[in-house]
């Protein structure tokens, strides 16, 4: 299982990691950022959504359904 965390740093900024569970149990860690203004975090929080889903599989390839037409 995969998630963003968000936390506050030492010098008071806003850090965003995204995390990997197994077991119940953190395996792997991938810091992104830290931020210290809302729009500095948006654009963290978009790239570790994009972290996030460069590890998934498709539920379904579309490509194959345009084939069968």
């Amino acid at each position: 299982m995969a998630f963003i965390r968000k936390f506050e740093t030492a010098s008071g900024a806003t850090g965003v990691q995204v995390c990997w569970k197994q077991n119940g149990e953190v395996v792997k860690i991938v810091h992104v950022g830290s931020a210290n203004s809302e729009v500095a975090l948006e654009k963290l929080l978009k790239k570790a959504q994009k972290i996030l889903d460069d590890g998934k599989r498709p539920l379904f390839d579309l490509a194959e359904f345009d084939r069968k037409k």
